[in-house]
């Protein structure tokens, strides 16, 4: 009797890390032009009596002079982010009274030092930056409730809400040295559920300051705000719409479209800004989209849009990843994620908690956090001035963030993003560039920003293997 002994082929598929991604950067495929990656220091954003509780959230003031030195060295100097555009914040406090007096420094005096000192040590090494100034929220006198974070504006109230903003750009500007290039209407103004629905209080302790500014509310004011503008000799400083809580938003709840459907408002506008906070529920968030940019550029297609802030998440290569959705979906020209360096001083914490550095108030101290070696592999790279580059990505869960040099002194760099725990093997093509070599650095769970090789060109691209969780950089070496 013979016997039968089955043969059993076992086909085992070939994992993902295995496999090498073919990745493509095309240099000369240039998008949008790249204003620049940017910073935000936040001083006072809660506080409803100053002078009882003068909150001083970034931290500054809590160190010695030669830790202030050193942390804005990491942020500014030679080895620091390279920042090109950053945000201010208009607080509540400026002036007690319309037609009183203003006091522009008592709530602003950190906040100042941050940008002045930054802009120092930035133009020092040849480069500059670009500010956009933020109304955080309407002193009292200027909402219908008549208290701080009332939830409505007095339409009373609306051209000296607008000579508020003036005086302060002014102050910047010619007292300070500042260089002022936009002002924004509103922090996140959109979303009215942050009130009690009658407007009676105002709200939660918790929440930062605000005011609800409906579409229409925005394009009124930033007609009414142009011509005075212009009158105070500001006419090269652009007025933005405010910032939505996110790109979606700007869209689906109804403010790109009130501004494209109003000549005027459109008119007005030099920048297209919102916030680009994404994940969570609906009322809360939404997806990258860059159909209400779209929109607002089928009239003015030379407008730029920054998103003025978003989460650093986790502080590791999702949130890079954020911001590839930010440049490649919502097609900004630059992105400024919330506050750079934070205390535990925000009421309740931070719900925003990532940041570059973290200072303690009990030792006087500061950490260097994860999430500003991550945010180091893209804001060095993206230099104003340069243009976004096409990418062919995604093979492998590998993504890119291309910059083409755009006849600065910037070389061409991209940057490979890997969100897996495993390593991913990647052919990488390069078009468009004349460098020979690219001279790599990478940040991951066991290394800061660190040089990781160099790597030649052979038959226009090479080979590289990205660890698990990094972000890796690569900037063109010129030809020998």
């Amino acid at each position: 009797m013979r016997l039968f002994i089955p043969v059993v082929f076992l086909l085992v598929p070939v994992s993902a890390s295995a496999q090498t991604a073919a990745l493509t950067v095309h240099f000369d495929r240039k998008l949008q032009t790249w204003d620049g990656f940017g910073v935000n220091y936040v001083e006072v954003p809660q506080t409803r009596d100053y002078r009882r509780d003068p909150q001083e959230y970034g931290g500054l003031s809590v160190l010695s002079e030669a830790n202030r030195e050193r942390m804005l060295d990491t942020l500014f100097g030679p080895d620091g982010l390279k920042p090109g555009i950053a945000k201010m914040f208009l607080d509540v406090w400026h002036q007690a009274a319309p037609g009183g007096p203003f006091d522009h420094e008592t709530t602003t005096k950190w906040m100042r030092y941050f940008i002045k000192e930054g802009l120092r040590r930035t133009r020092a090494a040849g480069g500059d930056m670009q500010v956009v100034t933020t109304l955080y929220g309407p002193p009292a006198w200027a909402t219908k409730q008549k208290f701080v974070r009332g939830r409505d504006l007095d339409p009373a109230q609306a051209r000296n809400l607008a000579t508020y903003l003036i005086s302060w750009i002014r102050f910047l500007r010619e007292r300070e040295n500042i260089p002022v290039r936009y002002v924004s209407l509103h922090n996140e103004g959109e979303d009215f559920e942050r009130w009690p629905i009658n407007g009676d209080s105002p709200g939660y302790a918790t929440h930062d300051y605000n005011l609800f500014w409906p579409p229409r509310q925005v394009t009124d004011f930033m007609t009414l705000l142009r011509p005075m503008m212009d009158a105070a000799g500001l006419r090269d400083v652009g007025i933005t719409p405010g910032e939505t809580t996110n790109w979606w938003r700007f869209l689906t709840w109804g403010y790109a479209p009130a501004i494209w459907g109003d000549e005027a408002a459109l008119k007005s506008m030099g920048l297209i800004t919102s916030h680009g906070f994404t994940g969570g529920d609906g009322r809360w968030y939404g997806g990258h989209t860059g159909e209400g940019v779209a929109l607002l550029r089928q009239k003015r297609p030379e407008l730029h849009a920054w998103t003025t802030s978003m989460t650093w998440g986790k502080m590791d290569p999702n949130f890079v990843t954020d911001i590839r959705g930010q440049i490649y979906d919502v097609k900004v020209n630059g992105v400024i994620p919330w506050a750079a360096v934070q205390t535990s001083k925000w009421v309740g914490g931070d719900p925003n908690p990532g940041a570059a550095i973290r200072v303690i108030e009990d030792c006087g101290c500061y950490q260097v956090l994860p999430g500003y070696y991550y945010y180091k592999q893209v804001s060095r790279a993206g230099q104003p001035g340069m243009a976004v580059a096409a990418v062919e990505d995604g093979a492998g869960g590998l993504r890119l963030i291309g910059f083409a040099k755009n006849q600065t002194r910037h070389p061409d760099a991209f940057v490979l993003i890997n969100t897996s725990a495993d390593e991913r093997r990647a052919s990488i093509r390069v078009t468009g560039s004349t460098a020979a070599r690219f001279a790599a650095v990478r940040t991951s769970l066991n290394e800061s920003h660190k040089d990781a090789g160099s790597f030649a060109l052979s038959g226009a691209g090479f080979e590289y293997t990205a660890p698990g969780r990094s972000v890796t950089t690569f900037y063109a070496q010129a030809a020998q």
